[in-house]
């Protein structure tokens, strides 16, 4: 049995984040410090009141679907819970974070995957497209993106296999089947949809339809990628497996993080011109078997989560409670700054070291990645809230 003790202020899961996940034991829960609170339990107790979307629920899709005045109503419920003494004598609602096996936080309806780092696009285009222009015509008129598949969307820690398809190297007359021998990572952030839509949803409308963030690892076979891509887009080297994080973080919690967006030029089109153009501070740390390799920032990402979902809708696609989309592969200016191993490594041409000695271009199976962020307030002054997103985590292993 675990006693209550609120957290520090300094927790990047104190009483400013509140981010909610779903567990193996088939209940939801909001994380606060180190410890998760029973949200269906609390709400059986009278301590919440969700209209019943936590009750006897497996995962949040109730809760995303009751819309913003239900998500406003039952944060403001758990502040009031977690900084009054209602929680006291009721250990028994509280279960440690280690420990507690967590599962997809949502069942995920539909998945579109954007492509909207500007200095991801770039370095893909000098990387295999050096004599033409750098992005392509439509880059900076529309978000670019494409429609993954919803079932292979997995919760952080699941292993993956090492996808197999068709791939031709450069020296090669015809292509073979096998295992992807260029396998990657994609460090993104991802939005949840919880209030559904019935045709467009307008680019000011953001905040009413999306819940939370999560973190996300595209995982993308380069080589499948290549051979397959054209003229239709991705596709097997795709649509094996993206991993997500177990906690739903709200975008309540990152209000402090908002801050100006880059601007666009030329101006975008009506649909997708923002009354208030914002995005937000998140810098995330990528982990290669435990190595620090890079340090992609979200906020220079050129196409805003608005925009996206403007996009995504607008040719009369409705949104879907449950749905995923992602910014695409994050990347800064450096190498450092990169969000996938493609880029980090140039395309293999420059292997990272790693802490134990090794050198890598790909991954190997064995290999684990991890990926965490952290997002702040404009300039980060040392007495902000800082908002954590835990991890995603996984390991490649070999396909049976």
């Amino acid at each position: 049995m675990t006693a209550w003790t609120e957290p520090s202020v300094d927790d990047p899961f104190g009483v400013h984040n509140l981010p909610l996940c779903a567990t193996r034991d088939g209940w939801v829960g909001v994380r606060i410090g180190d410890l998760i609170l029973n949200l269906g339990a609390a709400e059986e107790g009278g301590l919440v009141d969700a209209g019943g979307a936590f009750t006897r629920a497996s995962t949040l899709n109730r809760f995303l679907a009751a819309g913003r005045p239900t998500w406003t109503r039952v944060r403001a419920q758990l502040t009031d819970l977690f900084t009054g003494p209602r929680l006291a004598g009721k250990a028994e609602l509280l279960h440690p974070v280690d420990g507690t096996a967590l599962a997809l936080p949502f069942e995920v309806a539909d998945y579109v995957d954007f492509y909207s780092s500007e200095h991801h696009a770039n370095n893909l285009s000098r990387l295999f497209r050096p004599d033409s222009p750098s992005l392509l015509p439509n880059w900076k008129e529309l978000p670019v993106g494409y429609h993954g598949r919803a079932g292979t969307v997995v919760v952080s820690g699941t292993d993956i296999p090492r996808p197999h398809g068709q791939r031709k190297a450069p020296d090669e007359e015809r292509p073979g089947y096998g295992p992807s021998r260029r396998l990657d990572i994609e460090a993104e952030l991802g939005f949840v949809v919880g209030t559904p839509s019935s045709g467009p949803i307008d680019v000011d409308d953001f905040r009413e339809h999306v819940f939370g963030a999560v973190l996300v690892n595209d995982w993308s076979a380069r080589d499948i990628q290549a051979w397959e891509y054209q003229p239709l887009g991705p596709f097997l080297g795709k649509s094996f497996a993206t991993s997500i994080s177990p906690w739903v973080v709200p975008l309540d919690a990152l209000e402090p993080a908002r801050t100006e967006a880059p601007v666009q030029h030329p101006p975008v089109l009506d649909y997708l011109r923002e009354a208030e153009r914002y995005t937000y501070i998140i810098r995330f740390e990528v982990f290669w078997n435990g190595t620090l390799v890079a340090q992609p920032p979200y906020e220079g990402v050129y196409w805003t989560p608005a925009q996206q979902l403007a996009h995504l809708t607008a040719n009369g696609a409705w949104a879907r409670t449950g749905d995923l989309y992602a910014s695409g592969t994050i990347s800064g200016p450096t190498p450092e700054q990169t969000g996938s191993f493609i880029e980090r490594t140039w395309n293999g041409a420059q292997p990272v070291r790693l802490d134990d000695g090794t050198t890598r271009s790909f991954l190997l199976d064995g290999d684990t990645v991890t990926i965490s962020a952290t997002a702040r307030g404009p300039g980060g002054p040392a007495d902000a809230a800082m908002i954590g997103f835990g991890e995603v985590r996984g390991t490649v292993v070999t396909r049976v």
